[in-house]
């Protein structure tokens, strides 16, 4: 049987084991997304103070992108991915120990959610750079879409688990799942003998490489449109996921479990777009794909905003709607 064009980089075993490898972590880190947010409305039930949590996991990744990926030019990029998994591995352990000893507050949630968001900064440009090695360059588009497919399939699934969790053991147990979780990048990167990859020319030094990065930018005007239609389309898109617990706990008065539900659709609304986008693809160009895309989401986005005390159905329906622009198939998109 012929096999689907979106799955065609995963005849090849060391993608299908690094794939799997970090669907497994995308599921422990949207656990503990999950997690985070319930337990902060239960320390700060404020739309401030519960908005940090979603603030303090993407803030790092607009302080480190450019010295992150500048960084993943310069260093063995599996050593790199070795140190960062090692760093939110120890980040995750400890909220977990403390969380269990009953000594998680405000600040030292955030600290840590900080921290873990530090280390998938630094992880990120170096494992799509691995990731990209291990493809041959026909399948490279798709092995693109298919870290987002695999993103949001932990994204619909994460969250539902976490949801779970809390209601057995609480966020602890969310959090600790996921220090486990990074042990499976750790032991596929552990067991993959990458070729060294030495070059003829000098190693670049990391301010030369960032500036480097910023003059191509600069004057490269498809990469600087990408970067003014991220910037404008991830700020509101990240309301819903930063103020969703608060609306599930205090407005809606439901559990973790609805919460974990909820999030979780837009993870669906993501693994189904990353299938369909072939067929998409071939009907719309790629800007034209990011437009209706968009739309959708403001649509989605409207209907949440009017979502009532009994109203879950728009809600849920909102969450649906995050389709195409998710964060992992932009870059695809964009190019």
């Amino acid at each position: 049987m012929r096999r689907p064009a979106a799955l065609a980089p995963l005849r090849h075993s060391l993608f299908r084991m690094l794939w799997s490898a970090n669907v497994v972590v995308s599921l422990g880190v949207w656990m503990q997304n999950t997690g985070a947010g319930w337990l902060m409305t239960s320390l700060a039930p404020n739309a401030f103070t519960v908005s940090m949590v979603q603030a303090a996991t993407i803030l790092p990744v607009f302080l480190l992108a450019l010295p992150a990926g500048a960084l993943a030019d310069i260093v063995d990029k599996r050593r790199l991915i070795l140190g960062t998994q090692t760093w939110m591995l120890a980040a995750a352990a400890t909220l977990a120990l403390l969380t269990y000893g009953g000594l998680t507050g405000t600040l030292s949630l955030l600290a840590l959610t900080f921290a873990i968001g530090i280390g998938s900064a630094m992880n990120s440009p170096a494992w799509g750079s691995v990731m990209a090695e291990v493809v041959p360059r026909q399948d490279l588009v798709q092995a693109i879409a298919l870290n987002g497919v695999g993103f949001n399939l932990a994204r619909a699934v994460g969250p539902a688990i976490a949801g779970v969790l809390v209601l057995a053991g609480g966020p602890a147990l969310a959090f600790a799942l996921n220090a486990v979780s990074y042990t499976a990048v750790i032991v596929a990167l552990l067991t993959w003998h990458r070729r060294d990859r030495r070059s003829a020319l000098p190693r670049e030094h990391m301010i030369g490489a960032m500036r480097t990065g910023m003059r191509f930018m600069r004057h490269t005007p498809v990469m600087r449109a990408a970067m003014f239609r991220s910037a404008a389309y991830f700020g509101p898109a990240s309301a819903p996921w930063a103020l969703l617990p608060l609306v599930v706990r205090q407005q809606l008065d439901l559990g973790a479990g609805v919460y974990g539900l909820l999030l979780g659709l837009m993870g669906v609304g993501g693994v189904t777009a990353g299938m369909l986008l072939p067929q998409v693809r071939a009907i719309l160009s790629r800007g034209n794909t990011v437009f209706v895309a968009t739309l959708f989401c403001c649509a989605g986005m409207t209907v949440l905003a009017y979502a009532g005390r009994n109203a879950p159905g728009p809600l849920i329906a909102a969450g649906a709607t995050r389709t195409f622009t998710d964060m992992r198939e932009l870059p695809e998109l964009l190019a």
